[in-house]
Parts: structure tokens; sequence; C-alpha cells
């Protein structure tokens, strides 16, 4: 089973609920002495007895109607103090279903332990900024000694984000105009009509366009290099650019003025005219053709230099230290953000918690004032029997007495009988129970605090010491010293 974190321990108490009670609406019920008398026929019972002179005027105890009434008034006091028992047992369910001791003992383990997880939280983000900052660290090394053996001081020109996506939609653009234009003209003259026309346009269009793209790229950028070989390469890939351009282009514009007369042989006629004389074309129109397909490979040709960085290798080095640059600002935001959201749940968690206590105590406060009136209205309802059995016993000595024909009553008939009170339970140390209660609710609710105080201050530290990475400018060889910051 996968450990619980320290937030998931406080919330697993706070998603239960504080009792699964539901309040009693019990009342100890109001007992009517004029419905007890009919119901035990208490009148006519007297006077009968009355008048056989029962009980005895010398009696000491009481006869057996009499008892009749005292029993039936202790047996609704041994029912009412059993209704009572249960509403003690039921308070006592209630105020252990608070849970308080719970309560406290995970505020005390699961608070602290939150502060230390997010600790852990930054710790590792801090180890992955430094790990980062180190790669930047390397490549920018690797960037500077390449300027400063190259001699640039400049930044890296090369494309990028939306400039990248023009440039690119630059060559394409070039590449359908000229299968538009050339279609037209060498679907004549193909022996595969119309559809060997398309084709042999997209080969001339990849060719025009897309070779003298990659011949700028790989080849002709070399003309920059410092290195002499490197420099001859480039000059190499040049004078290779200037007659492939030329070439095409001019074999293009023999093609379509031949293409009108000739319906066959047409590239075997534009290989003679290569061959014997190029610069041969008769129409006006073939030449425009000529100026059109160098200036689009012309266009393709430059736009390499505005893709990629003139010099060779310094564009895709100054990539690489923007790249990592990206990498480490996305991870260290995301990491803020992370902490943040850890921050905020723990923060409205401990708050819960300490609201929960409050309602928790607001809880005991009621359920202990219940108690308190249950009590009272035990005793009451006692009070309320025992006036209830003199009222009946009353009744019907009365009754008894005027029934009477020795004019004589017993002398006990005088006597208010005492019903014996079934005691309350003592609740020993409960107002002490109560102040320690709510001083620990105090102590607890304070801790949380602190943690809250806490968290706050580590979120704080946190950022601070992952923008202190960012002045990590270098780091020691053997990485056993400390870091050398920036100079303010």
């Amino acid at each position: 089973m996968p450990k619980l974190s320290a937030i998931s321990r406080l919330l697993s108490g706070l998603k239960r609920e504080h009792h699964d009670y539901k309040p009693s609406l019990h009342i100890f019920p109001e007992l009517n002495s004029d419905k007890l008398a009919s119901d035990l026929q208490l009148e006519m019972e007297a006077t009968q007895r009355g008048k056989r002179n029962e009980p005895p005027a010398d009696s000491t105890a009481m006869d057996d109607f009499e008892l009749r009434i005292v029993d039936r008034i202790e047996s609704e006091k041994n029912t009412a103090h059993n209704t009572f028992s249960e509403e003690v047992r039921v308070y006592a369910e209630r105020l252990a279903a608070l849970e308080f001791e719970e309560r406290f003992s995970a505020i005390r383990h699961a608070a602290p332990a939150a502060v230390s997880e997010f600790k852990v939280e930054v710790g590792q983000g801090r180890d992955e900024l430094f790990n980062l900052r180190r790669n930047i660290i390397d490549v920018e090394k690797e960037r500077d000694k390449f300027r400063k053996k190259h001699g640039i001081e400049r930044l890296s020109r090369h494309a990028s984000g939306g400039t990248l996506t023009l440039k690119f939609g630059i060559l394409v653009l070039l590449t359908l105009i000229e299968i538009v234009m050339n279609g037209y003209f060498l679907s004549k003259g193909s022996e595969g009509g119309m559809f060997g026309g398309i084709n042999e346009a997209v080969s001339f269009a990849i060719l025009n366009v897309v070779v003298s793209f990659l011949v700028a790229a790989v080849g002709v950028r070399w003309i920059n290099h410092r290195n002499f070989f490197a420099k001859l390469i480039g000059l190499l890939s040049l004078a290779f650019y200037l007659c492939f351009a030329i070439g095409l282009n001019l074999s293009l514009a023999h093609f379509r003025e031949i293409s009108g007369a000739l319906n066959e042989d047409a590239s075997r006629e534009v290989i003679t005219r290569m061959l014997e004389n190029p610069l041969g074309l008769t129409d006006l129109k073939s030449w425009i053709f000529f100026a059109i397909g160098l200036t689009f490979s012309a266009i393709a040709f430059g736009d390499a230099f505005l893709i990629y960085d003139p010099y060779p290798g310094f564009g895709s080095l100054y990539q690489r230290v923007e790249k990592e640059h990206e990498t480490y600002r996305a991870t260290k935001d995301a990491l803020i953000k992370e902490l943040k959201a850890i921050r905020d749940e723990a923060i409205e968690t401990m708050e819960e918690a300490g609201r929960d206590l409050s309602k928790r105590r607001g809880a005991y406060d009621s359920f202990m004032q219940g108690r308190e009136r249950l009590n009272q209205l035990f005793i009451g309802y006692q009070d309320h029997l025992d006036r209830t059995v003199n009222t009946l016993l009353a009744m019907y000595r009365e009754a008894n007495s005027k029934a009477r024909t020795d004019g004589k009553v017993p002398e006990r008939f005088r006597k208010r009988y005492d019903m014996k009170r079934l005691p309350i339970p003592k609740e020993q140390g409960l107002a002490m129970a109560r102040d320690d209660l709510r001083r620990s609710i105090v102590e607890a609710q304070e801790l949380l605090n602190m943690q809250v105080a806490a968290i706050h201050t580590e979120f704080s530290d946190a950022v601070s010491s992952y923008d202190k990475i960012d002045d990590i400018v270098s780091y020691p060889e053997n990485d056993h010293g400390t870091p050398q910051l920036k100079v303010a």
C-alpha cells in the first residue's frame, strides 16, 4: 500500500463527518394525575375500602392499593432512568466521534512533515536546475571558444520562429511557380505528353531551386571560413553553382525555343545546341525564360544565407545555446509553478484543519450543553414523579377518609411519601478536561499557523535560491569547489 503524503493524512481526517448520529427528539413524558387516577379506578377503590374502614386506623404500612400507585410511579421512574442512561451513552459516543486526539496527533505529525516534504521538492528542483545551468555554461564556453578561434564578434544571424517559416515558404513558392511555368512549355516537347511534361517540370524545378539552395547551404558558405582549404571548398562550390545554374536554365530556354517546332528528339537537339552554341537563343521570350529561371535560382541561393548563419558551424552552436537557455527557463517556470501549487494545497489544507478544529470545539460545547440539559431534565422529571405519586396518594386518602364510617383515619395519611431519587452520575474532572481540550485546540491551531508561515517562507527562499542559480557563470573543474557567481 503506498504511503500517504503529509497533506493526504491531514485531508483524510477532514473528509470524515464528526459524527454519524441523528439528534434525539425524545422528551420525558409528563404524567396526567387525573388520567392515572381514572386508569387505576382510584376513587372507587378508595370509597369501597373506606366504607369497610380499610386500611385500619392503626396501620403503619401502605395498603396494597397505595403500593400499586407507588409501583406505577416507580415503574415510570425506572423507564425514565433507562432513557436517561441511553441518552448519556449516545452523548458519550458523540464526544468520542469528534476524535480530538486523532486530529491532534495528525496535526502534530503531518503539518511539520508537509513542510519537510516541501523542502525535499525544493531540493530536487534545485538539483535539476543546477544540472541545466551547468549545461548552459558548458555550451556557452564552447560557443565563446568557437568565436575566439574564428574571430567572430557578432551574434548569429540564423533564422528562427516565424522568420524561418517565411524563408522556407519562399523556397516552396519558388518551386511551385517553377513547376507551373515549366510544365506548360515542357509538355509540348515531351514524349509522354502532358503527364511526361509535368514530371520533367517537377524535376527541373527541384534541380533549379532545391539544388541551388543546398549548394549554397552546404558548400558555398565555407568561403567565409578562416581555413584556406575550407575557403577553397567554398570557391569550388560557388563555381559549380554558377555553371550549374546558367547551364540548367540555358537548357530550359533552348528546350522552350525548339519545343514548338519539334515533337520528337527535342532533348537531343537541346544537347547539340548547348555543345555548339549555348548562347544562340533567337527568341526574346527564351531569354526572358532564362532570366526568370536564373533569378529563381539566385533567390534560392541567397535564401540559404538568410536561413543559416554565413559562417559554417556558428549558427548551429548558437542554436544549442538558445535551446539550453529555453530549456532552463521552461524548467524553472514549471518548477516554480509546481511549488506554488504544492504550497497553495498545503496552506489550504492546514487552514481547513484549523477551521475543522473550531467546528469540532463548537460541536463539543454543544454536546456538553445538551448533556447538562439532559441532567436537569431528568432531575426535574423525578420531581414531577414525586409530585404525581403524592397527588395520587392524597386523592386516594381523601376519598377513603370521606367514606369511612368510624371517623378514624390512619395517622400515616397525614405524612407525605418521600420518593427515592436515582442519582445523576458524577463526571469527575469534566471542567478540567474541557479547559485542557480548549488549550490543546489553541496549541494545534498555533502549530498550523506556524507551519503555514513556514511554507510561505520556504517558497520565498526556494524562488530566491532558483534565481541565484541564474547568476552562476562557472563551476569548479573538480565539482568540489564553490560555483563562481556574477559580479554585481
